[in-house]
């Protein structure tokens, strides 16, 4: 029994006890009732007994020249296995994937608070340096490193599987922070050119101290570039790719906001880790270098945490078929799909509507951070000068962060569900707008409000200080519980390269190409207006304009997402 489709000859086994049967992936069928299933083409008549087609055949543009549909001489069993179920409901194959996820994800962002909270303090802190230096490095050093960094995955991934990938990626990180921290930072006296970057200073004055502290501070600003490319890399890239991978829409809008309460957590408990040793420097003899214990502490866990997350990736490949053991395309015999060049993929990405809509989200999130961001660093520096008091602010605040963005996940799962994913990603660009808004006026009118905030037993440095900490709080709980869930949602209805290749240029590159691009404009408008408090105002505009687009930008990926989503469920009928 065979029918005539398109280009290529797939079999499909219909053994009750077969091995295929047992390894391919659930989510790849639909069953099949003793019927014709009519094609664009022919009628495909699959029996008498019923069986099942791998539903992939007809979610993707393959080609076939025909199907041939091999029956069991064995009569089918009359009931139906049923499926085994933990008490709560969930079945033990999905517990065995999210479960671990959760666990993995927990890992990344403890990991990931750790370092962001550490780099601003060696960056922001090191003497002669300033918060004016974020700028200059995330446009001249962060994107160029992400654009080599997207050009190597790009490669790598056509050459390496997907599992080799993985820890190709995460390797560099293991070995940099190991060594930062027991080899780097106790011989910055060495590696950093003091003598020289003073005398280049008197020579070519203050208009040239962005370059010139990245040269002082090269060690420091080093791990800056890492710890940025750990958030865009480990977490964006890595961790979502590879989450996408082993699930479906349905597990996604179930499990993707309730994982990411427990890996939330992290962020409660890694901001009491640096808060820690924040004040295990204090107790140290005056002898004692205290950022250099709190180094060899801090990155210890870090490295330890990496290992553990590699361990943690191979475990879930090894219990789990739809992982990169069994891909689906093993099961699908014929000639692959030619895989895309580098130049290749960056036109087809640019073509396509809704990976330019992703960019947009993620480019307008990175420019929003950024624009409010330094500006806040800069006030925190002046009322926290000293690393010690830096540093606890930053443990409290991302406790904080910790505490609402958990409260954010309870949330955003019901708003997912009742709401839909377009009512879900508008909620963050909104906050944006209305958190930011009220940052950029608490610094506008500073001199006004004094008086009165003078009565209340605060500064106007300090307020601005919290508005700002309030503004991050807000808009970083939202970014973890609600945009990034939506973004990843929206890249597993896509093909299995565009998926890959996208990912790759729109969370390596687009998220440090947003974050550069509002340092650039910061950087522009302090040439022309003198500083960063001047500029203030321009700076709130360009908040507008850029908020403006992202939500413009969500409601044309809302309308492209649902009729992809459409298009698949009236198929799987």
């Amino acid at each position: 029994m065979e029918a005539q489709i398109l280009l290529r000859t797939i079999a499909v086994h219909r053994h009750s006890s077969s091995r295929q049967k047992n390894i391919l992936p659930k989510r790849l069928f639909h069953t099949v009732s003793p019927v014709d299933i009519i094609s664009s083409r022919r009628t495909i008549n699959i029996g008498n007994n019923g069986g099942k087609i791998p539903s992939l055949l007809f979610q993707r543009p393959f080609s076939f020249t025909r199907i041939n549909v091999i029956d069991d001489p064995s009569p089918p069993s009359p009931t139906k296995t049923p499926t085994t179920k933990m008490d709560f409901g969930m079945e033990i194959e999905t517990m065995k994937k999210i479960v671990p996820l959760g666990l993995m994800f927990f890992c990344i962002l403890f990991n990931y608070t750790i370092l962001r909270d550490t780099k601003d303090v060696l960056v922001v802190t090191a003497n002669g340096s300033s918060a004016e230096i974020i700028p200059f490095l995330r446009t001249w050093v962060n994107l160029p490193t992400a654009i080599g960094f997207m050009y190597i995955y790009a490669k790598l991934s056509n050459e390496l599987s997907k599992s080799t990938l993985f820890y190709a990626c995460m390797s560099p990180f293991i070995i940099f922070f190991g060594a930062f921290a027991f080899f780097l930072y106790p011989n910055t006296g060495t590696l950093h050119p003091i003598g020289l970057t003073d005398r280049l200073l008197a020579v070519l004055g203050p208009k040239f101290l962005g370059p010139i502290v990245v040269l002082r501070i090269r060690s420091f600003c080093l791990f800056y570039v890492m710890a940025e490319l750990w958030g865009t890399v480990v977490v964006s890239l890595l961790f979502w790719s590879f989450a996408n991978q082993i699930t479906t829409v349905d597990e996604a809008s179930n499990f993707y906001p309730l994982f990411g309460l427990g890996a939330n957590v992290a962020l409660v408990f890694s901001g009491l880790t640096v808060r820690h040793f924040a004040n295990l420097r204090k107790s140290l003899d005056p002898g004692v270098d205290g950022w250099g214990v709190s180094l060899k502490g801090m990155m210890s866990i870090v490295v330890l945490l990496c290992l553990f997350i590699c361990g943690i990736h191979s475990y879930i490949n090894v219990n789990n078929s739809t992982s990169d053991s069994n891909p689906p395309e093993y099961f699908i015999t014929g000639k692959k799909k030619k895989k895309m060049r580098m130049m290749e993929s960056l036109k087809f990405l640019a073509s396509s509507r809704y990976i330019r809509d992703l960019a947009t989200l993620v480019v307008s999130y990175g420019i929003s951070i950024n624009l409010v961001d330094v500006t806040w660093k800069s006030k925190l520096k002046a009322q926290f000068p000293s690393p010690s008091e830096y540093s606890t602010f930053m443990g409290d605040f991302s406790t904080c962060t910790g505490i609402a963005t958990f409260v954010m996940m309870l949330v955003s799962h019901v708003v997912i569900r009742k709401y839909g994913w377009g009512v879900a990603a508008a909620i963050t660009p909104a906050i944006f707008l209305v958190t930011g808004f009220v940052f950029f006026l608490s610094i506008l009118f500073s001199d006004s409000l004094a008086p009165f905030l003078g009565n209340l037993g605060v500064t106007p440095l300090l307020t601005a200080v919290y508005v700002g900490a309030a503004h991050n709080i807000f808009s970083k709980s939202a970014k973890y519980s609600l945009f990034d869930t939506c973004k990843e949602m929206a890249y597993i209805p896509l093909d299995e390269e565009v998926k890959v290749k996208g990912k790759a240029a729109i969370d390596v590159v687009c998220h440090p190409l947003g974050k550069s691009g509002g340092a650039l404009i910061q950087q522009l408008l302090i040439l022309t207006c003198g500083s960063l408090t001047d500029s203030t105002p321009y700076l709130g505009l360009v908040l507008l304009i850029t908020v403006m687009a992202w939500l413009s930008a969500t409601r044309s990926l809302d309308i492209q997402f649902t009729t992809l989503l459409k298009k698949y469920a009236n198929v799987a009928t």
